[in-house]
């Protein structure tokens, strides 16, 4: 069963605004609204997955220069 709860409805400014109760707070701080029927919907703006991201990316057009980068020294540890 869908949990519900009866909320307030106010003006901030020229919008009207909706108090979202703890319980229900969305994640992010950016969210889209749509209108089905009389209902509206309040989902929060998904953020790509870092692979998604790095997938989206082309080659790089440049020559990167390999730095040579050897392991440390061994030490002895008493």
């Amino acid at each position: 069963m869908d949990e519900f709860r009866q909320v307030r409805l106010f003006r901030n400014g020229r919008n009207q605004a909706v108090r979202i109760p703890r319980e229900f707070e969305l994640d992010g701080d950016e969210a889209t609204i749509r209108r089905e029927g009389r209902r509206l919907i309040i989902e929060p703006v998904a953020r790509p997955e870092l692979i998604a991201l790095l997938a989206s990316w082309g080659p790089l057009e440049e020559e990167i220069d390999m730095i040579a980068d050897p392991p440390p020294p061994a030490e002895e540890i008493f």
